[in-house]
Formats: C-alpha cells, sequence, structure tokens
C-alpha cells in the first residue's frame, strides 16, 4: 500500500473511531490526544481498527509513532513491507 492509501485508511478509522472529527479538517501533523482531543481509551480503539483491518500489530510503546496521521502513514508503510 503506498503512503497516501495507508493516510486515507488512518483517517477513515480515525473518524470512526471519533465521528465527530471532520476529515477535511483534520491535519497531516495534527496529534491525536492534543489536537484532536482522543482520550486513552480512543487510542486503544483505533490501534485495534488498524490491526483488525490491516493485521498489523501496534505494540503500546510504538503509540508515540502513530501520534498525527502523517506519522501513523509512514509508520504503518514501514510495518506492511
Amino acid at each position: 500500500m503506498t503512503y497516501e492509501t495507508l493516510y486515507a485508511l488512518f483517517i477513515e478509522e480515525l473518524v470512526n473511531i471519533a465521528p465527530d472529527l471532520d476529515p477535511a479538517k483534520i491535519g497531516r501533523d495534527d496529534q491525536l490526544q492534543d489536537d484532536l482531543e482522543l482520550d486513552s481509551m480512543d487510542v486503544l480503539n483505533l490501534v485495534a481498527a488498524l490491526h483488525q483491518r490491516l493485521g498489523v500489530d501496534i505494540p503500546e510503546d510504538d503509540y508515540v509513532l502513530i501520534e498525527t496521521p502523517s506519522k501513523a502513514a509512514t509508520y504503518l508503510s514501514a510495518r506492511l513491507k
């Protein structure tokens, strides 16, 4: 999958977890917790959704690597290679 495909997939799953977010207003470098106001349970649900959709395990130590949509797409791209 390409970076852009993974980015779009991440945004899709993010909006599924937090439906009050407008995907058009989510910036590539918006912090999930600080800027988008996800709580820790939302992050866990997002990680679970990504695992279910892509089959990628994201260990808790790697959560910092998916803290923005841009970082998440890069991380997922590397994990899927």
